[in-house]
């Protein structure tokens, strides 16, 4: 099996005919989904190949002399055939053609169901949606909250490195750290202070989790449950993120108690405190601390591109440019969804007029569009079009709803506005992390540079941007504002599609 001679065959017939098969069996790597060779990889596999060989032979060899050759000597055969001895040699010995850094471990697997807790798993998604709403609850009333996410870019990085020894550990120190920022925060309103209030945001940000919760997942679930526990996650971050702007609309209230002030300001830091000392209690009763990951066969750290990322450089190169374009794509989806909702406060109070019970109730409705979407994707759209087709349709959409968002000549409507946001928001989020998971090398399965801190990190830093771009144009005036922030979203949204292009056939 000359792989190198077939390639070249391919390439021929591909260039002489133009049908383009190289990209469902040949193309690039095995482990195309609608690739052929990766079946042949398979030990049973290969033992059907050498079936099927061996079969044909000994049919040519009983109707020997039956055909004319146009060759003048024609071969003998033998009793075995020196191919099939040496691909049985091949099966046998330590050079066999089997991938078994990509192919799973039936140990791994064991060991997964043993590190498997469903109450854990319950806790580790009560984090993610209690986080959102802490994170998306002061969206409609301000903008101040930009410190919150400068300080996730960096705790993402300890959080996971603190995760390679404990997973309890981590999340109490994070339910503890929003636990105070919430309350400093809250105490601000009432000590008229701008520093306890920044200090209150900044340890709001510090105890940001993301990146253990995403670690736990694929660290702790079996790959059985392995889709349903990714959809959890997705599913309680959206609903995270309805539920900040609706408690933000039911907290329109003003009181006093024993010289402590509560309204619209303070209110969502002392409900969020609250919620994070019942949940702070609950982790500390009730999370199972999962055994420590080791590998039955150690030796195999040791070989070349074998293990797991340790070290940043090791990381670094495994980015290979498909998984570069994803992460390019995530940082566009995440920057023009954070223009979008961080900005709404101020372009609809300018533009129309709204209160914050008013743009409360709008994000709402944006957000809770998330949980049909991807069940229509999921269920429906995935099964009759490849992800890299829905990938780059996304992409358009998003393009187009950026358009229509734009204030130009006609007077700026209410309906413009909405239905731009409703296609921007409906296209960014339908784009889900399947098909960099796809793209990732399984050596970024596990370990402190795991496959979910780049996402992270890409993520929380589109944001940073994003809101950095809001305050920068903010000084040209808010009749400026949209047009402005619109500009670099539009831009790196092209810039996404023209990479999605270049790597689509990589793209699997």
């Amino acid at each position: 099996m000359n792989a190198v001679g077939l390639r070249k065959i391919l390439k021929k017939i591909v260039k002489r005919f133009g049908y383009k098969f190289t990209d469902y069996y040949v193309k690039t790597r095995a482990n195309h989904p609608y690739s052929q060779l990766r079946q042949v990889f398979k030990h049973v596999s290969i033992g059907a190949v050498v079936g099927a060989i061996s079969h044909n032979l000994a049919d040519l060899k009983e109707h020997h002399g039956d055909f004319v050759s146009r060759y003048d000597d024609q071969p003998a055969f033998g009793d075995q055939d020196p191919v099939i001895d040496s691909i049985k040699a091949a099966v046998n010995s330590k050079h066999a053609l089997i991938m078994r850094e990509e192919l799973p471990d039936p140990s791994e697997d064991d060991d997964d169901e043993q590190r498997y807790h469903f109450m854990s798993l319950l806790l580790n998604l009560a984090n993610t949606f209690l986080y959102m709403v802490n994170t998306y609850i002061v969206v409609p009333m301000a903008d101040d909250y930009s410190l919150s996410l400068v300080a996730q870019v960096f705790s993402s990085v300890y959080f996971s490195a603190w995760s390679n020894r404990s997973y309890l550990r981590p999340l109490l120190f994070s339910s503890f750290v929003l636990l105070v920022g919430n309350i400093l925060y809250a105490l601000a309103y009432d000590l008229n202070s701008l520093s306890v209030l920044l200090i209150g945001r900044l340890f709001c940000g510090l105890g940001s989790a993301r990146a253990v919760n995403r670690r736990y997942i694929s660290d702790c679930v079996p790959l059985k449950l392995l889709m349903q526990a990714s959809a959890g996650f997705v599913t309680a971050s959206a609903l995270g993120m309805a539920c900040g702007p609706a408690l933000a609309c039911l907290s329109q209230t003003h009181f006093k108690v024993y010289k402590i002030i509560f309204n619209e300001d303070t209110l969502p830091g002392w409900v969020m405190a609250m919620a994070w000392l019942i949940y702070l209690l609950w982790l500390w009763l009730s999370f199972r601390e999962p055994p420590p990951h080791e590998p039955k066969n150690k030796t195999v750290f040791h070989e070349p591109n074998a293990g797991y990322a340790v070290l940043v450089n090791d990381a670094v190169e495994l980015l290979t440019p498909s998984v570069k374009v994803q992460l390019l794509l995530y940082f566009m989806l995440k920057y023009v969804m954070e223009i979008l909702l961080a900005e709404s406060s101020v372009v609809t109070t300018h533009y129309f007029i709204w209160s914050t019970n008013s743009v409360a109730i709008f994000l709402v409705c944006l957000r809770l569009t998330v949980l049909p979407v991807n069940i229509v994707v999921g269920n429906y759209i995935s099964n009759i079009f490849e992800e890299r087709q829905v990938l780059l349709a996304s992409e358009i959409m998003v393009c187009i709803g950026i358009l229509l968002s734009f204030h130009i000549f006609i007077p700026y409507s209410v309906p413009q506005y909405v239905c731009s946001a409703l296609v921007t928001f409906v296209s960014a989020e339908s784009v889900n992390l399947s098909l960099l998971s796809r793209v990732m090398s399984s050596r970024l399965s596990r370990g402190t540079y795991n496959g979910g801190l780049p996402s992270t990190e890409t993520g929380t830093l589109a944001r940073v941007i994003a809101d950095g771009t809001i305050t920068l144009s903010g000084y040209l005036g808010e009749n400026r504002l949209l047009n402005v922030t619109l500009v670099p979203s539009l831009f790196i949204c092209i810039s996404s599609i023209a990479a999605t292009c270049v790597t689509y056939n990589s793209l699997y």
